[in-house]
């Protein structure tokens, strides 16, 4: 098994370091952090697509103008996970299965670019996205972007633990390596991905918590533009803070045998490519 981590967008928006911590400029510098892993026997797995090439060639019918402007985003076709996979030697069909951790339309975009393989979502999120009707929800949910997948493969929460959280450990078609771990708050279906690589395991917690630091430190602390990003975007608030104090707490306490990384951080990403070389 190998694992590719990709940037499957850019958004830049205006705050610089209010944001993301380092950027000297007006602009911040988020990415969209996915991965790409080569199985064996079960051909490529994406977790979650970014912005797909729909995306990039007609911005203003796929997505909302509010999160566009608001986002700062940067239609690039070079992003995409499709135009990614093609310079790493692969091609659409090469990918089997998609594993989202939500539905939202930085997430979601790619499906297109992969009209056969199979898409897995927990069921909750699917009913989320379907049944919105709420200013935000009309906007982050934009069913141009999945109307067409054919194959989707919906779950429920529970059947099994994994380090004390909720957890789908048989997706279907899909190695035991790699499982659905439930992390309600941003949306009312969000998910994280685990993957057991043999050498340990990786969490992508997709937008569980958005900043390295609320991870792995001490003392948590988040950014003021990504502390007002996550609450403007929570379904539930309450379940979002104790989730995140979950993942804190398993940032400190198994160090050691799981790395989380979340979907926004460049600096993660920068790190994790690093350790993947």
């Amino acid at each position: 098994m190998r694992v590719h981590h990709l940037n499957c967008g850019c958004m830049c928006p205006v705050g610089g370091k209010l944001f993301d911590g380092f950027s000297s400029g007006l602009t911040a510098s988020l990415v969209c952090h996915r991965l790409l892993i080569e199985t064996d026997g079960h051909g490529l797995v994406l977790v979650d697509t970014g912005f797909g090439n729909c995306d990039v060639l007609e911005p203003r019918k796929r997505l909302s103008a509010f999160f566009i402007a608001v986002n700062n985003i940067k239609f690039e076709r070079r992003f995409t996970a499709l135009e990614q996979l093609r310079q790493l030697g692969f091609n659409a069909d090469d990918v089997q299965h998609i594993v989202l951790t939500h539905l939202d339309f930085d997430h979601a975009g790619g499906l297109a670019d992969f009209p056969n393989a199979q898409v897995h979502v927990l069921q909750r999120e699917m009913d989320a996205a379907r049944s919105t009707h709420s200013f935000l929800g009309h906007r982050r949910y934009r069913h141009q972007q999945w109307d067409e997948v054919r194959h989707w493969q919906f779950y429920e929460p529970g059947g099994d633990t994994w380090f004390g959280f909720q957890a789908v450990r048989e997706l279907r078609g899909l190695p035991p390596e790699i499982l659905l771990v439930p992390l309600t708050g941003h949306t009312h279906g969000h998910a994280g991905v685990a993957l057991d690589t043999g050498h340990g395991w990786l969490l992508h917690a997709g937008d569980a918590y958005f900043y390295r630091d609320e991870v792995g430190q001490t003392e948590r602390h988040c950014t003021p533009g990504l502390r007002f990003y996550q609450r403007m975007m929570e379904t539930d608030r309450t379940a979002r803070l104790a989730n995140q104090h979950r993942l804190w707490t398993l940032s400190l306490e198994h160090k050691d045998e799981v790395t989380l990384f979340c979907s926004h951080d460049a600096k993660e990403l920068e790190r994790m490519r690093a350790r993947s070389v």
